[in-house]
């Protein structure tokens, strides 16, 4: 360990044992904590948490099970966006870290899954007293509302893959990628989590409306905020799998960045219209775009760090207004299919023109006509997707739902299934290589060089879809789109550092082909890797891309890569498939009955039947 870091190398396949330690007591320290509180709470033990919850419901004029558990997440959703944004540009400007706790990045991240699980088990801990038509039965005269059922879930899943993803780097080293299985699963929950908070608001205002309670005074008004915040928070929750194209350094085709955008702006903005009605997409986008641009504020200026690109989402959101401006409000699933087709198809070519203005890599032609095509589907698919959830958000009892096609619902998973499923394989296409001449512009120990570069054969970025020296994790980040000068020859545009710690290379997406020439590589002892120099001349081939950017990775045999792949699938599927059984249930309560469960006879005879039992809307 000392000759590691005396050599300025961090370690590659997991935490140092004293901090697994140290967490390890911490975390279980915290965890009896809390289990005491909700044992002391439950039995009448303490007061003070009662007592916050009354004053968090006397603010929000919502049940008090509802009120306290979603102030908790909601604020513990915005701690975790800013240390996860912050915690990428950290990789990106520096490199991989010695552990889970050895960036300050890491502690904001931490603090925001710990809360978002706080916040579900708080909505557990409280209840909601008597019987609720969506409540979730944990024991006798004990009843969870089913957002916090849903809000813990997804809190509780994104904080194991702490854990997991130590596991996962000692296993098969670290995947310096946002894509990487454990990364997924601590973004995905988080990011879902806000869907948690949009069902326990809804169920919280049903309550409240059964219970005939006095209005609160600006109730309307805070309910409306914390809506329009939950809506943002879900399109930016929905975005975050797009950092990497983000910052520039997609290690995926460049085809799955109007992919993503298409597929959230379906479900968000869908979402967003159909619940909050008129104004509600434009709301959603005006919350993330200022979420997004005090994010770019601080970890671009203020921290100095790589600045954070974001699409624009405004065009799609102007067309999802203006679809239901023409529709009927009560059928939001027509709704996604129209604004889905819109968002993929105007709204792919208003973000096409955003991303020649802002982004660091601006979407070529060559991406056609495969880009627009799987745009048009993943936002038919989102749009749908967006529908359903609309319509269980939206459903009153008043009113019927709109009924849906049989087939809908799986025909647009297929459809988004599909959008992600075509571009993943990726190959190193034809034999290509680099013959790079250098040019010193400083001197050392600051290092900077031009480049022309030769390629062969020479038309082998034609059609390309990025071409770049792309230079990273030596303290910042530098993404320099060639500028052609000849017929397979390219010249940077500015100084590319090969000193210390950076690591420069040459990317290239043709097609299917993702690959990289090293420029400059470090000497890597803790992989262990040899190091690359930056020669005045030399010729060298292009290769996997993955095995630069990602060569901490060792794979791992098939036999242990399997199990460990299919345990985190297991995972994202039962969350997947909880949020699809609460929206279920959110939908089938909207008239206020409580859903008919099985219940022993009096007869003795171990018999069942259906019992249907009458809603309860008072608080707990």
């Amino acid at each position: 360990m000392l000759d590691l870091i005396a050599q300025g190398s961090e370690p590659a396949g997991g935490a140092p044992t004293q901090d697994l330690v140290w967490g390890a007591a911490v975390a279980g320290a915290l965890t009896l904590l809390a289990l005491w509180v909700c044992f002391a709470h439950r039995t009448g033990r303490i007061t003070w948490l009662g007592s916050l919850a009354d004053f968090a419901a006397r603010v929000a004029g919502l049940p008090r099970w509802a009120a306290l558990p979603s102030a908790v997440t909601g604020g513990s959703l915005l701690i975790a966006a800013f240390g996860f944004y912050w915690d990428v540009a950290q990789h990106i400007d520096h490199g991989r870290d010695p552990g889970p706790f050895g960036t300050v990045a890491h502690y904001p991240i931490l603090l925001g899954l710990a809360g978002i699980a706080l916040g579900g088990l708080l909505a557990l801990v409280i209840g909601t007293g008597a019987e609720t038509p969506t409540s979730v039965p944990l024991g006798r005269n004990w009843n969870a509302p089913l957002g916090g059922v849903l809000i813990f879930l997804c809190g509780l899943c994104a904080l194991i893959g702490f854990p997991l993803d130590d596991v996962w780097h000692r296993l098969f080293g670290q995947d310096v990628t946002l894509w990487g299985p454990t990364h997924i699963l601590m973004v995905g929950g988080a990011s879902l989590s806000t869907l948690g908070a949009w069902v326990l608001l809804v169920e919280g205002s049903r309550a409240q409306k059964r219970a005939a309670q006095p209005p609160v005074r600006h109730a309307d008004l805070w309910f409306r905020l914390r809506t329009v915040s939950i809506a943002g928070g879900f399109l930016i929750g929905l975005s975050t799998l797009q950092g990497e194209f983000d910052y520039g350094v997609p290690q995926f085709q460049l085809v799955y960045q109007p992919i993503l955008i298409a597929f959230a702006a379906g479900i968000g903005l869908v979402t967003a219209r159909a619940k909050l009605g008129r104004g509600g997409a434009l709301g959603a986008v005006a919350f993330y775009l200022a979420g997004f641009g005090v994010l770019s504020l601080i970890i671009g200026p203020i921290f100095g760090m790589s600045t954070l690109h974001f699409p624009l989402y405004v065009v799609e959101a102007l067309l999802v207004e203006l679809v239901a401006w023409r529709m009927n409000p009560n059928k939001p699933l027509t709704l996604g299919v129209v604004a889905g087709a819109l968002i993929g198809t105007v709204g792919f070519a208003a973000e096409w023109g955003w991303s020649h203005l802002w982004m660091p890599l601006p979407w070529p032609s060559s991406i056609l006509p495969e880009g627009a095509i799987l745009a048009l589907l993943a936002g038919v698919a989102g749009g749908i997707l967006g529908g359903f959830i609309g319509r269980a958000l939206l459903a009153n009892g008043r009113q019927a739902p709109q009924h849906a096609p049989r087939g809908m619902l799986a025909a647009a998973v297929v459809l988004a299934l599909v959008c992600i499923a075509w571009p993943l394989p990726m190959d190193t296409g034809a034999p290509t290589s680099a013959t790079v001449a250098l040019r010193d512009v400083a001197g050392p120990p600051h290092r900077a060089v031009a480049a022309t570069v030769r390629l062969s054969p020479s038309d082998a970025a034609s059609g390309a879809q990025w071409l770049t020296v792309t230079a990273w994790q030596g303290g910042s980040l530098v993404v320099d789109r060639l500028q052609r000068v000849g017929d397979g020859v390219y010249r940077t545009t500015q100084p590319i550092p090969v000193y210390g710690k950076w690591k420069a290379m040459l990317r290239m997406e043709n097609g299917r082909a993702v690959v990289a020439s090293p420029i400059f590589l470090p000497a890597d002892p803790a992989i262990p890797a040899t190091g690359q120099p930056a020669t005045a001349h030399f010729t060298r081939p292009f290769v996997s891309d993955k095995s630069i950017l990602q060569r901490e990775a060792r794979g791992g045999s098939v036999g242990l890569q399997l199990p460990a792949y299919g345990l985190l699938l297991a995972i994202v599927a039962a969350w997947l498939v909880a949020l699809g059984f609460g929206l279920r249930r959110l939908l089938r309560t909207a008239g206020g009955a409580v859903p008919r469960r099985r219940a022993r006879t009096r007869a003795g005879e171990g018999a069942e039947r259906d019992v249907p039992r009458p809603a309860v809307g008072a608080q707990a």
